[in-house]
């Protein structure tokens, strides 16, 4: 793996606003920003109809372009560009196992959220490396030193991953900004039914366990990154929906998925696929056992 970050980049105005945050990442990183273009001849009826290289120099003037772009506003980032022919899942999950982060860009669906498209989830779903979906225009205004708001880290107790916590704190320290770590519980179907009084009873066992559990799981990183101010939410609702709203004014939301071995389907997890369609912020998919 190289120290770089690298970005997706296909000349549309999503791709455009994924290379902007990959290069602000970069530049905090203090590390290369790689823009790749991955062209497929099997990628629609006009792709069929143009030869590659013809499509090369195409990608290659749209690469010039956005590189010359990222000079002018961040003068001291190394960058480098990349056309390549190819398979887009395979080309970018290869990159990704390759850089320190990768970046793709996701459509707005209306007012809020993401579309993530069949590429981004089978990246999402192959590779071991973290991923981050942006969208044009999302996210909290940027201030002067750019943008704003708190990280937040979507957390299942039951398997937290340390991969999924360091990479929220490393983050939140980065940016010097707090971290939100969720927590969202639900009472177990056994005790759906109508349980009378014991219902409450179980309702605060239930609760004080994860509060516990939640403990446990951030104490040995609180005291890793003393500076991280940490905001713990631990609460009974249901965790999608629960993300998509504390994403509301956040400057990155961390999601895990648990790396599978199967070789048919996304599987990506129906929270985090939930999250990545109606986040307000910047989503950041990091894999763990």
């Amino acid at each position: 793996m190289s120290r770089t970050v690298t970005v997706g980049f296909d000349g549309s105005r999503e791709s455009l606003a994924a290379v902007d945050w990959a290069a602000r990442e970069a530049v905090c990183r203090a590390v290369p920003l790689r823009l790749l273009q991955v062209w497929s001849k099997d990628d629609g009826r006009r792709a069929r109809l143009v030869a590659p290289a013809t499509a090369r120099g195409w990608g290659e003037r749209a690469l010039g372009t956005a590189e010359r772009r990222l000079r002018r506003r961040h003068p001291g980032l190394l960058t480098e560009t990349q056309w390549v022919c190819g398979d887009p899942v395979e080309e970018l999950c290869a990159a990704a196992d390759e850089a320190e982060l990768l970046v793709l860009g996701s459509r707005g669906l209306g007012l809020a959220g993401f579309l993530a498209g069949s590429v981004s989830l089978a990246v999402l779903a192959r590779t071991r490396r973290p991923v981050v979906l942006v969208r044009p225009h999302n996210g909290p205004t940027a201030g002067e030193d750019g943008p704003v708001g708190e990280v937040v880290v979507g957390l299942d107790v039951s398997a937290p991953g340390d991969e999924v916590l360091a990479f929220g704190f490393a983050a939140a320290d980065r940016y010097g900004c707090g971290l939100r770590v969720l927590h969202t519980w639900a009472l177990p179907a056994l005790y759906g039914a109508d349980m009378g009084a014991a219902l409450q009873l179980v309702w605060a066992e239930v609760a004080q366990d994860a509060r516990r559990a939640l403990d446990e799981a951030l104490a040995p990183w609180t005291e890793k990154y003393p500076g991280v101010s940490v905001v713990r939410e631990c609460h009974e609702g249901r965790p999608a929906q629960d993300l998509a709203e504390a994403s509301r004014g956040a400057r990155l939301v961390v999601v895990g998925r648990r790396n599978r071995r199967a070789r048919i389907g996304t599987h990506i997890g129906a929270v985090t696929h939930a999250v990545i369609h109606h986040s307000l912020a910047p989503v950041t998919v990091v894999p763990h056992d």
